[in-house]
């Protein structure tokens, strides 16, 4: 074989392998970012999957703490009930239950037997049966609260329980009140989509699929032997042979996702595996989508990469060509001169030449959304549509013929407005608002409700190349569930629309008078207040007749509910003079300590309701600024960062910057993407918090608190981490300390019957005296605190009775009421009088409460305390 022939073999196959290495190489490219992307859109689609779980959960989480409250579930299992008692208490439950929309509701005694049960009728009854082997109970008799997921020992139904323990006065356990749910609905909503979802516990035994239980009561893992007796002794799932998970892991996709190829129970094609772990509660959220299509992208580029050698190897075949023919021509051209030389020698003086020219090509591709369970529309930078999915044409009910691309938005907009589905107003006004938006790229979230009751979360997304994608979620169960809470917000809501349209009626009469429509506010104010008034008036009425200490706490919670109402009312009527530019701040030296340790203590019950830990740091820092502004400011804050938080904490605190009191809300919450943190507060925009939407703070949104920093001139910042938690703060002028104490905060209550008492404490121990004074204090009362009767004596001496007395029975080990008689026979009259005592007898509270006293138990609780003096100075006036 020549050389020539040997170097043409030689191209042959470079260039072969250069087409198949290339080919190679694009489609593993192609199918790698095919594959990262499922991963990716798999980890949204889980983290959706995780909050429909989480949100199942939570509205049932804080129930059984509700029902730990009940008198007829502690007085049922204080002492053992009669036959009648406990059909009484099994209608209770029953009726409870189908209140609640629960599987079961159940009541354990202190030794694990249910006393009742709402199924009592039913031959799945719980009544009778001991639950002493389940973890909920015995985590609950331990820690107060427990959770767990079994197989139901009576219905044989697989649920979550819920368990709070019922504790009597003296904080010792009584038994448990247990709930149960059923959580079938969700593989239903995960059937949805083509993806394998399933539900794992900490053991790695998965409990719930969306294949019809295919992948059900077998484990992830291999079982070590106690943990298969853990599950045995728990009988957790009723006994079943827990089988392993069979799988071939083929490779790491991108970060924390896994190809997986599934041999039992099989799939038909390769998998992307992807877990989210729940901490709260122990479990795991694994989620399979399908991998084929990756290997079909990888083999469409192949193809791709493969065909677009052809023009390449057509024009080097065409330059061969031609190289040859320019060859064969020179040749032809010497021949002749060599033939013609040797008769025309003369004659040759001609010169030859020789042209050549080239071209090259171009290549497209496209992409689908119909794995998306939301409506999705996606416009170019021109506003024309370019993709969609069958949900979005759907949801719209939008013709065939108007599904194209290339068609303008406009269209769209304009269909939907013909029937309504703009909402009310212009409709040009209405399109042109949606198309400015779309125009500037400003990313935006809403909610809208339709004319069949449908609600939809719409979110709107810039696209990085131009162009904007919305996706339409519907919210309606959910919507649905938030009306039922907001029955008392909407009928107020409707008191202010009567008294605003009175307002607008008597508007003729009044333009002669610059400043009308502000007294008439002040009208409405009188009017909506009445009936808040005289319930609190009632209360008060009820609160005299009322001799059982059950029933005075449960007053004082139903006066500090309709105090509430109070607030929020004049809340709503703030943001009302806000908007319209009638608020003018009315600056005043305002003390942050005893502001910020009123609303920890109010907020305080919602954080630990909802398993958090709220805490202020104490600072002696004043300012200059609007108190009542001020605090509803915070008062955002603190609402929002226990809704925002899962677990962990939230802290409350003042920093010296500059001149300012900067007041900050610190807490581990979910966080918010630092392209988010100017437009939270934009108005109509809320943020996809994951959990519970429909239980937000009724007092100012985020847009208002930023209206309400300007006019008070006060910055109001953000920072944030995602997954971390978020810093909420405002900075007001910091002032010097006034010479008189300056009005607080918690002040703001004037018809508390605390502020300016003038009250003696009597107290051994130096840290309950301290923090007992500074309590006091707080409450606006002038304190005398002492340490021992001869203190006590030379006070009395010295000063006048005071309103109230606090006194350790008995102080320093002595016995008898001798201070007690001696400080009244200095004073001359027995003020109110407050007896303290680590443990009293029954004796002792007997004989006090023969002689009109009252008896309260080491360590003080804030709110007994204070609602027991309140009672005795309004007796005493």
């Amino acid at each position: 074989m020549s050389i020539r022939r040997r170097l043409r073999w030689l191209w042959f196959f470079l260039l072969l392998l250069a087409m198949v290495g290339s080919a190679s190489l694009g489609g593993w490219l192609a199918w790698r970012r095919s594959l990262d992307t499922i991963a990716a859109q798999a980890a949204d689609r889980l983290g959706l999957h995780a909050l429909a779980v989480q949100r199942l959960i939570d509205r049932y989480r804080v129930l059984p703490t509700v029902l730990a409250l009940d008198p007829h579930l502690r007085a049922a299992l204080a002492e053992p009930p009669s036959a009648a008692q406990v059909r009484a208490l099994d209608d209770w439950m029953k009726r409870a239950n189908e209140a609640a929309h629960a599987s079961t509701l159940t009541l354990l005694d202190r030794y694990g037997r249910a006393v009742a049960a709402n199924n009592w009728d039913t031959p799945e009854s719980n009544v009778g049966i001991d639950y002493r082997f389940r973890p909920y109970f015995q985590d609950a008799m331990r820690d107060g609260h427990a959770t767990f997921y079994a197989m139901g020992v009576s219905t044989n139904v697989a649920g979550y329980f819920i368990a709070q323990a019922i504790d009597d006065d003296h904080g010792e356990r009584l038994g448990v009140v247990v709930l149960k749910i059923t959580l079938d609905e969700l593989p239903q909503d995960w059937r949805k989509g083509d993806d394998i979802v399933l539900l794992a516990d900490a053991h790695g035994v998965v409990f719930l699929d969306n294949r019809d239980g295919a992948w059900s009561y077998r484990t992830l893992r291999p079982l070590s032997v106690d943990e298969k007796a853990g599950i045995d002794a728990t009988r957790q799932y009723g006994g079943r042979a827990l089988p392993e998970v069979r799988r071939d892991v083929r490779g790491a996709v991108g970060e924390g996702a896994e190809r997986v190829k599934a041999i039992s129970p099989a799939s038909r094609h390769e998998v992307v595996w992807r877990a989210l772990p729940m901490p709260q509660q122990a479990w795991t959220l694994h989620l399979l989508a399908d991998a084929h299509p990756a290997i079909v992208a990888g083999r469409g580029a192949a193809l791709a990469v493969f065909l677009a050698w052809l023009p390449v190897i057509l024009f080097g075949l065409f330059l061969q060509q031609r190289w040859r023919l320019a060859r064969l021509r020179q040749r032809s051209r010497e021949e002749l001169e060599q033939m013609v030389a040797h008769h025309a020698s003369a004659l040759r003086t001609a010169q030859d030449s020789v042209v050549a020219a080239a071209h090259e090509a171009t290549q497209t591709g496209q992409r689908s959304l119909e794995h998306l369970p939301q409506g999705v529309s996606v416009v170019d930078a021109d506003l024309r549509l370019v993709a969609w999915n069958s949900r979005y044409q759907q949801i719209f009910g939008f013709p065939d013929e108007y599904m194209r691309v290339g068609r303008p938005i406009e269209d769209m907009f304009r269909f939907n407005s013909r029937r309504g589905l703009l909402g009310p107003g212009d409709m040009d006004e209405a399109i042109e608002r949606r198309l400015a938006y779309l125009r500037q790229g400003s990313p935006h979230m809403y909610e809208r409700e339709r004319p069949d009751g449908t609600t939809f979360e719409i979110h709107g997304t810039p696209l990085p190349d131009g162009g904007f994608v919305t996706s339409y979620a519907d919210i309606t169960a959910y919507k649905a569930a938030a009306r039922e809470l907001r029955t008392l917000a909407s009928s107020l809501e409707l008191r202010v629309e009567e008294r605003t349209r009175d307002l607008n009626e008597a508007k003729a009469e009044a333009e002669r008078i610059s400043r009308s429509k502000t007294r008439f506010i002040a009208a409405a104010v009188h009017d909506l207040l009445q009936p808040l008034n005289a319930a609190r008036m009632f209360v008060g009425a009820l609160a005299d007749r009322s001799t059982s200490t059950e029933d005075r706490e449960l007053i004082e919670r139903v006066r500090q509910a309709l105090q509430t109402q109070d607030e929020l009312l004049a809340s709503l009527l703030d943001v009302s003079r806000l908007e319209g530019g009638a608020v003018e701040p009315r600056l005043a030296t305002v003390a942050l300590g005893p502001m910020l340790a009123d609303l920890a203590r109010q907020f305080g019950v919602l954080a630990a309701a909802r398993g958090l830990s709220l805490h202020a740091v104490r600072t002696g820092l004043h300012a200059r600024t609007d108190g009542l502004l001020l605090r509803r400011v915070l008062q955002n804050f603190l609402s929002n960062a226990i809704h925002y938080t899962p677990r962990g904490r939230v802290l409350i605190g003042v920093r010296r910057v500059a001149g300012l009191a900067r007041i900050e809300v610190w807490d581990t919450g979910l966080g918010i993407p630092e392209a988010k943190t100017r437009a939270i507060f934009d108005e109509f925009l809320r943020l996809d918090s994951g959990v519970d939407r429909d239980r937000r703070s009724a007092g100012l949104g985020l847009s208002i608190v930023d209206r309400v920093g300007r006019l008070l001139g006060a910055p109001v910042a953000v920072r944030s981490w995602p997954g971390r938690g978020s810093v909420f703060s405002i900075a007001v002028p910091m002032v010097v300390a006034p010479g008189d104490t300056a009005p607080s905060a918690h002040r703001i209550e004037d018809d508390s019957p605390l502020a300016g008492r003038r009250v003696l404490l009597v107290d051994a121990d130096d840290a309950t005296r301290a923090a007992t004074a500074a309590l006091l204090v707080g409450w606006g009362c002038e304190v005398a605190a002492v340490g021992s009767a001869e203190a006590a004596m030379r006070q009395a001496e010295i000063d006048d009775a005071p309103d109230a007395l606090l006194l350790e029975h008995p102080l320093q080990g002595a016995s008898g009421d001798g201070l007690r008689v001696a400080l009244s026979a200095r004073w001359g009259v027995t003020p109110p009088t407050v007896l303290i005592a680590a443990r009293p007898s029954q004796a002792d509270i007997l004989h006090a409460a023969e002689d009109g006293l009252r008896y309260l138990t080491k360590p003080l609780a804030p709110a007994r305390l204070r609602a027991v003096l309140s009672r005795l100075l309004m007796e005493y006036l």
